[in-house]
């Protein structure tokens, strides 16, 4: 289930005179109320981590992934200028029923490690104010903007991995896959939950030793508790279209059900559960 709701909410009050406000990560870096270029936020049930969330999508991405089906939160810039306060109070419509379902508040993008005061200040403000289970989706590749202080208000990293083999991860999102493996293992050394996804495309990311070599970093940082094994679709390429851009994955089909079973299989092999 997704519903968009979008930005297009009224200010949030401010406190009353005299209320002082909980200081936090953002404040303390900026010494102003933080805001931040924010492309929409939903509610998700099963995709953007575990039971119904709050999902904000802060705008901007140095990835340029063929296969995105969101090229239009790559520019900072087409998103809007929002205030953290306005967030929360949207979230804070939906924290009963949230709560109900065993979920919480997703960060995602875009690329929200692009804006990392402004994540933080979500992700601090959605786990200590909202009191929700809170969840960063990232590509990891900005993995070293994030700080101790922003992940110790992560309870869930979802992180993409989209290729072992160095050459095929620069052909996919335009930029080298280092980060994304040296971030990775920040979060095991922190003992961080992992949720790691990886899109198997045919004829780019779906030959066996590319999968053998994600699922054997995956299995040997001890901290990915889940590996979702995403089919490759089209269903964004009428984004690309809208926005006069080229879609390069135009013929390329969808993975079959036998070669999906196959790379769970490799990642299962790692003693990964894989769904």
């Amino acid at each position: 289930m997704t519903v968009v709701l979008g930005p297009n909410i009224p200010r949030a009050a401010t406190p009353a005179a005299g209320t002082a406000r909980a200081a936090t990560p953002a404040a303390a870096a900026t010494r102003r109320p933080s805001e931040g270029s924010v492309h929409s936020w939903d509610l998700s049930t099963g995709v953007d981590g575990p039971g119904t969330r709050f999902v904000t999508f802060l705008s901007g991405c140095p990835l340029t992934c063929l296969y995105c089906h969101n090229p239009d939160t790559w520019r900072m810039r087409g998103g809007r200028r929002t205030p953290a306060d306005d967030v929360i109070a949207e979230a804070a419509k939906y924290r009963r029923f949230i709560a109900a379902s065993g979920g919480g508040a997703t960060v995602s993008g875009g690329e929200p490690l692009l804006q990392p005061v402004f994540a933080g200040e979500l992700l601090h403000r959605m786990k200590h104010e909202l009191g929700l289970h809170t969840a960063l989706d990232t590509s990891g590749f900005l993995g070293a903007r994030a700080t101790d202080a922003l992940l110790r208000d992560v309870d869930l990293v979802l992180l993409d991995i989209k290729s072992w083999d160095r050459e095929t991860y620069r052909k996919v999102t335009g930029r080298p896959l280092r980060p994304t493996l040296d971030f990775a293992r920040r979060l095991a050394d922190l003992g961080k939950e992992v949720h790691l996804r990886f899109v198997l495309v045919p004829g780019l990311t779906d030959a066996q030793e590319n999968i053998e070599g994600v699922a054997a970093f995956a299995g040997s940082l001890g901290n990915v508790s889940r590996v979702d094994v995403l089919p490759f679709h089209k269903l964004g390429e009428g984004k690309w279209q809208a926005l006069d851009m080229d879609f390069a994955l135009h013929d390329t089909p969808s993975p079959t059900a036998e070669q999906v079973a196959r790379a769970k299989a490799m990642f299962e092999a790692r003693g990964l559960k894989a769904v």
